[in-house]
């Protein structure tokens, strides 16, 4: 097998945490793949990556309020505001999380925990389209 790639569109409504593990997963099995790696790639600095629990919905929404308390918007040393006081702290939560990840597949599936799901975690208040790119490697 060669690598296989493609980007998925996830459609978010404001900060927090955009499953798309069934995404992947499918990706993973229309290639036909028995083993290898799938590299996950965010192509944005507003948003991240996360591998967390998808078991219990109040996992997210505190990780969501943590990250909101850890940096607020309008931190009156911040200097980049071009577009808006939402997007500094953004980057900030970007830069702390991550923009790419890499997950194990054996006998054709992603080897994630029991309770793990991969999360696009949108930093920014208002409506984006973001793109995460998806490649399998042999």
């Amino acid at each position: 097998m060669q690598g296989m790639q493609t980007t998925l569109t996830i459609s978010t409504r404001g900060p927090g945490l955009y499953e798309f593990t069934d995404e992947a997963a499918r990706f993973v099995r229309s290639a036909g793949a028995d083993e290898g790696q799938l590299t996950v790639f965010v192509r944005h600095t507003s948003a991240s990556l996360l591998i967390q629990e998808n078991a219990d919905p109040d996992v997210r929404r505190d990780l969501n309020e943590f990250f909101r308390r850890l940096v607020p918007e309008n931190m009156d040393w911040i200097v980049h505001t071009t577009e808006g006081p939402d997007d500094m702290p953004a980057h900030i939560k970007a830069a702390l999380t991550h923009t790419s990840l890499a997950i194990p597949v054996s006998g054709g599936r992603l080897l994630l925990g029991t309770w793990q799901g991969l999360y696009l975690f949108e930093h920014r208040r208002h409506p984006h389209q973001r793109q995460v790119v998806l490649h399998l490697s042999p």
